[in-house]
């Protein structure tokens, strides 16, 4: 069995690592050359995951057709150009998602994308609170597998799971995978807090805040509250709006500095998927009736719409109502 990773910024190198730990053959696709050869010749990813030695079972290459020997993708591409890359994956093989976020233009979430551009493909879905560097170093880690397909699932948990990775099955797709979606939004909100020094106690009510807002967005796209508040949804939520170690955090953290978002988002090379995903998300809530503040008042600053103080002012100056 050979296993394939589409996508080798940190979190799909961490991936390959991990699958790699059991001296599995696993193919790694990168979209830059660069990366492929540092890959290959020196077994490492300076570039995107710098300092964590990788396995020589993990190869590196450039052509999408090299994965047609896998019987498993796990597909960690950008979540607006997961439509281009899925497209070119191998037909029929099973594709598990790791990307989060919502499609721009169509508002349809990565499973539902992948399915128009693989329709042949069996789908799931791997979401969870995950650093990439402390999964490649093999710390302890749980993460939500959903399948609609349970015996596929059970299948897909037995290929992932290490002693250190542990995947827990469900059969919730859309709520594993707007978990992950809204809290890339709502882990930027608390950087903000943390970077204009508003306190331990603002990030607290921006988490159960923003988690609220989460429950009503998802119950509304047809998820389950239980799944919400698992690994895929609260887990990952309580992880990405505590540390910097998260960009969607760093981005916030910037905006809460003063920086404007145009000059944080250009002097990237990772993705910060909550900037992309917040307007798309806005305007899906807004569609559906459902109220998210927190992911209005992250819009705005991103938009350099309003100065900080204002957004600000404006949430704390919301009616009172119950909770």
């Amino acid at each position: 069995m050979k296993a394939g990773v589409i996508g080798a910024g940190a979190w799909g190198t961490a991936l390959a690592q991990l699958l790699a730990s059991d001296g599995q053959q696993v193919a790694l696709w990168a979209l830059e050359p660069d990366v492929v050869d540092a890959i290959n010749r020196a077994h490492e990813n300076p570039l995107y995951l710098p300092n964590i030695p990788l396995s020589p079972s993990v190869q590196a290459t450039g052509d999408m057709a090299e994965l047609a020997a896998c019987d498993l993708l796990l597909v960690v591409s950008p979540a607006q150009h997961l439509r281009s890359v899925v497209a070119q994956a191998p037909a029929g093989v099973p594709l598990v998602l790791c990307s989060k976020g919502i499609e721009a233009g169509t508002s349809l979430l990565m499973s539902e994308v992948a399915q128009q551009a693989q329709p042949d493909s069996p789908i799931a879905v791997l979401s969870g609170p995950t650093f990439a560097h402390e999964v490649a170093k093999g710390l302890p880690t749980a993460i939500t597998l959903a399948c609609e397909d349970k015996e596929l699932g059970q299948r897909l948990a037995a290929r992932i799971a290490r002693s250190s990775f542990r995947p827990y099955l469900s059969d919730d797709v859309i709520g594993a995978e707007i978990g992950g979606a809204v809290k890339n939004v709502l882990a930027i909100a608390c950087g903000v807090a943390e970077g204009a020094g508003l306190g331990l106690n603002a990030r607290a009510a921006l988490i159960s805040r923003g988690f609220a807002e989460m429950t009503r967005f998802g119950l509304a796209r047809g998820a389950r509250a239980e799944t919400l508040g698992g690994l895929s949804g609260l887990g990952d939520l309580v992880l990405t709006c505590s540390s910097t170690n998260s960009r969607n955090f760093s981005l916030g953290k910037g905006l809460g500095e003063g920086a404007s978002a145009a000059d944080l988002l250009a002097n990237r090379r990772t993705v910060a998927e909550g900037a992309h995903t917040a307007p798309v998300l806005r305007d899906a809530a807004r569609a559906a009736g459902v109220e998210m503040p927190v992911v209005e008042a992250v819009c705005a600053l991103l938009a350099d719409a309003a100065p900080l103080n204002q957004v600000i002012d404006a949430l704390l100056a919301r009616p009172l109502r119950p909770e």
